[in-house]
């Protein structure tokens, strides 16, 4: 798999001298893009996983950014021998959140797209985030319970606590979302300067759908799947993560101030088959 694919020759001439010199990526046989998309992906000791993963990424994409969380298996090898042109970053702190905070730092794509590792979601669903940024949205959020979405890999009790969250969080701050803590999600990078991420661990899924509501985003739900983890086992713990998550939102509720941002428009993008990207 490749992560960089040469832009097609333009005939045009660019009349724009800031982006002269860039071209339009060919997508699909009807879509092409301007902006260079950078996929984010941390990991630590998932090296059995990301042949699965690398095997689904569009090889439109401009880059592959993997923050590696001090690995004791071949992970960066294994990164390395899937993708040349990976890009390596090593975390220095502990975290999920401090992992993803350090690699949109050394993202040059004018989109992120956030990936877990674990083999559990879809690379071709990228086209589908992409587009919603593209067509306007500001912030592309994954929904494994927008209509087309789904999960293999959430309990009973996690479904329960999900549901219970993302029910604060719209009463809250005046939101809409069906799906709170869910990885797999793409962003304009400006979007950075307005939600400044500030936390390590799982909840900052959590942080960024609240941080986007009150910076008065454009929100626009995608339909995923989340698949089961292919190997090894997760270090999300439900009760554990489900009370930080809790304390986030309500430090988030707290730290409001001054006159109420406007609220988001949030859309639902029709869903698409696994297999509709190759």
């Amino acid at each position: 798999m490749s992560a960089f694919l040469r832009p097609a020759a333009s005939q045009d001439q660019d009349p724009d001298p800031e982006t002269s010199g860039r071209r339009y990526r060919p997508v699909t046989s009807q879509f092409a893009i301007r902006p260079p998309v950078s996929v984010v992906i941390p990991a630590m000791n998932e090296a059995e996983n990301l042949p699965y993963v690398f095997k689904t990424l569009p090889d439109w994409i401009h880059e592959v950014v993997l923050v590696d969380g001090n690995s004791t298996d071949d992970t960066v090898q294994v990164a390395r021998d899937l993708c040349p042109a990976v890009k390596v970053v090593q975390q220095l702190g502990k975290g999920k959140g401090d992992a993803l905070i350090t690699g949109f730092a050394a993202c040059t794509g004018e989109i992120i797209v956030m990936v877990d590792a674990d083999g559990s979601a879809d690379g071709g669903e990228i086209l589908r985030y992409v587009s919603a940024l593209v067509g306007g949205a500001d912030f592309a959020k994954g929904s494994r319970f927008a209509n087309g979405g789904g999960t293999d890999d959430m309990t009973l009790i996690r479904k329960l606590g999900n549901r219970v969250l993302c029910s604060i969080v719209n009463h809250k701050f005046g939101a809409r979302y069906t799906d709170l803590c869910y990885g797999y999600n793409a962003f304009w990078k400006r979007c950075l300067d307005e939600i400044a991420l500030d936390c390590a661990g799982f909840e900052v899924e959590t942080l960024m759908n609240i941080r986007v509501v009150k910076a008065g985003l454009r929100v626009q739900e995608i339909p995923s799947h989340e698949f089961v983890r292919i190997h090894g086992t997760s270090n999300l713990r439900a009760v554990r993560d489900g009370l930080r998550v809790l304390k986030v939102i309500l430090r988030e509720r707290g730290e409001r101030r001054g006159r109420p941002r406007p609220q988001p428009r949030l859309a639902i993008a029709p869903a698409a088959s696994r297999g509709d990207v190759s």
